[in-house]
């Protein structure tokens, strides 16, 4: 029986990340934005009390990608979502499993937010969050790892979010989890970054010996098949058995636009490199009109949601109109990731392919790619994208103290080369040894006096002011 905690505080806090080069996807560039950080205590039935925490980057415009909005007012609705989840959380003051409390307020957290104008994606942000840091300090409470600790789900995780389940379900899939050794990385190939020469696709300086490569789509064909010929020419000179994805980032208007891509991939020789090595496209079209888009023809390349998952529901409704995988993120909730990777395993039990995929919303070396790389072993992403050690110099601008304690408590994910530390990639992949500890994923926690609170969330008004 899964053992039941009380909470006894969440706080949060930022620190300011600046990029080593800007972040080009969908309509947005990014050059800099704050990390959070969550700070979770908790009392544990017949155990104690225990400290968790947790790491996110405050991405803006992703979560709400709204026109009318600014890229500081899409990062205040994510702290106003932190917020509105502390105080529906604090508000449970009774002994519940860690997925009890998750299921007794993700509604209200939901209904709450859209009160307030923050969509259901950025709703689930907050309690994403506090549900990591809540699991880390149960882990240490009961001094077992992420996996261990899953296999037997010390969370509770049971079906009364997902009536298509049965808890034998989540059960088998759980108990069934061994931890992947080895999680490849798919490298990000931005839309503002280099592709022939030095610091191009190719270069392994850049590159990192991936073998897996994500291409960011403008939602332009014309443009789009160019630069994906260009990338195609570059990625044939690394003599290996390369795989590619796509990524829209909801920027193709609608079915006529992407439908005018597939026509090219299928038909254009110089797309061929690119079309024989793709595994899937992602999130192609905006979220509302992905819902009222079934793939028709379509259907039969393997496309994934990734935005348009905003609620436990969204996978199931994808599956109606053709889609045939999602994405897991951990800033989108852990246990809707354990969910989706459930019904994944038994639809595709029933005769067709369905996956979950490992996409990162640059996850920073730290808390935040542990964490975010335990769940994708455990539930059995094989490759994932990881744009930390690209966009970002290493550990960025964490104290020097608190990333050599990382790097002493996880010598297998990170090296320092001579130019600090940074992630270290073996032969295309990150090992997944360490994570293996106490605790969900890390055996260090950030140094706290040295963060600032997090932000109190402007008004509108003070925003225009």
């Amino acid at each position: 029986m899964a053992p039941r905690l009380k909470l006894r505080d969440i706080a949060f806090f930022e620190r300011p990340v600046q990029f080593a080069r800007p972040f080009r996807f969908g309509a947005i560039t990014i050059n800099a934005t704050p990390q959070l950080f969550v700070r979770a205590e908790i009392e544990v039935e017949g155990r104690g009390v225990a400290v968790g925490a947790s790491a996110e980057l405050l991405v803006p415009k992703w979560f709400d990608k709204r026109p009318e909005l600014s890229p500081a007012q899409t990062v205040d609705g994510l702290r106003r979502s932190l917020q509105i989840a502390r105080g529906l959380y604090l508000a449970r003051t009774g002994y519940l499993t860690a997925f009890d409390l998750h299921a007794a307020c993700i509604g209200a957290q939901v209904a709450t937010c859209a009160k307030k104008n923050i969509p259901a994606l950025a709703a689930a942000y907050g309690p994403a969050e506090i549900d990591k840091a809540i699991l880390d300090a149960l882990l240490r409470a009961a001094e077992t790892s992420f996996f261990d600790g899953m296999a037997a789900n010390i969370a509770g995780i049971d079906a009364r979010l997902s009536p298509d389940l049965s808890e034998r379900d989540i059960r088998t899939f759980l108990s069934g989890r061994t931890r992947l050794e080895r999680v490849a990385i798919r490298h990000t190939v931005g839309l503002d970054d280099a592709v022939e020469g030095e610091g191009g696709v190719a270069d392994p300086r850049e590159n990192a010996g991936a073998r897996y490569f994500k291409l960011k789509l403008s939602g332009d064909p014309a443009v789009d098949a160019a630069r994906l010929a260009r990338i195609g020419k570059e990625l044939e000179t690394l003599g290996l058995d390369y795989k590619v994805t796509l990524d829209a980032n909801e920027q193709y208007a609608d079915l006529a636009a992407l439908q005018a891509l597939m026509a090219r991939l299928d038909h254009d020789a110089a797309l061929r490199p690119i079309a024989k090595r793709l595994l899937y496209v992602e999130q192609p079209m905006p979220r509302d009109i992905t819902r009222q888009s079934p793939l028709g023809s379509l259907a039969t390349r393997g496309f994934i949601i990734d935005e348009a998952d905003d609620s436990y529901d969204a996978f199931r409704a994808a599956r109606a109109l053709g889609y045939r995988g999602i994405s897991s993120k951990s800033c989108k909730g852990l246990y809707k990731s354990i969910v989706n990777a459930t019904r994944a395993a038994r639809w595709s039990a029933e005769g067709e392919t369905f996956f979950v995929t490992g996409e990162d919303l640059t996850c920073q070396a730290g808390l935040a790619v542990q964490q975010d790389l335990a769940l994708g072993a455990l539930i059995g992403v094989t490759h994932a994208e990881r744009n930390g050690h690209h966009y970002v110099d290493g550990f960025g601008d964490m104290p020097a103290a608190e990333a050599q304690a990382f790097a002493a408590a996880h010598p297998d994910l990170y090296v320092d080369a001579g130019q600090g530390i940074r992630l270290s990639i073996h032969d295309g992949d990150l090992l997944t040894g360490s994570l293996h500890a106490a605790g969900f994923a890390s055996s260090v926690h950030p140094d706290w006096p040295a963060l600032r609170p997090l932000e109190q969330p402007k008004s509108l008004q003070e925003q225009l002011s």
